[in-house]
């Protein structure tokens, strides 16, 4: 059974910064891509970022390119996502996923396991 356990998030002013963790169980961690998501009150889960096993791909969505970095440390079992320049409509809660297929996807039906997610808050 794998664990993700999602760390950082937190009530930040617009225009401020937060990093988010996401450490995972199991041995075979640096053999999978990783995604975050996120999911606004009253909204469907939406794609953020993803990483290729190695960490030599990542893709992101439109709305957060050039502002976020997805990371990891594959020694460590942990993914980061370093959100700079935050908005209001960045507010949501925030999950991170292992994904199925070893390339960047988007698609959350190419996750299997999910964190229980942590929330951040950007007050304008």
């Amino acid at each position: 059974q794998v664990q993700l356990v999602e760390s950082g998030g937190g009530l930040v002013q617009a225009g401020g910064s937060l990093r988010l963790s996401c450490a995972a169980s199991g041995r075979t961690f640096s053999t999978y891509a990783m995604g975050w998501f996120r999911q606004a009150p009253g909204k469907e889960r939406e794609f953020v970022a993803a990483i290729t096993s190695s960490g030599s791909f990542t893709r992101y969505a439109e709305s957060v390119k050039g502002r976020f970095t997805i990371l990891r440390n594959n020694a460590r079992n942990t993914v980061y996502l370093q959100m700079n320049s935050l908005k209001p409509e960045d507010t949501a809660v925030y999950y991170c996923a292992r994904g199925t297929v070893s390339y960047s996807s988007y698609l959350s039906d190419d996750y299997d396991y999910w964190g229980q997610g942590t929330q951040v808050t950007v007050s304008s």
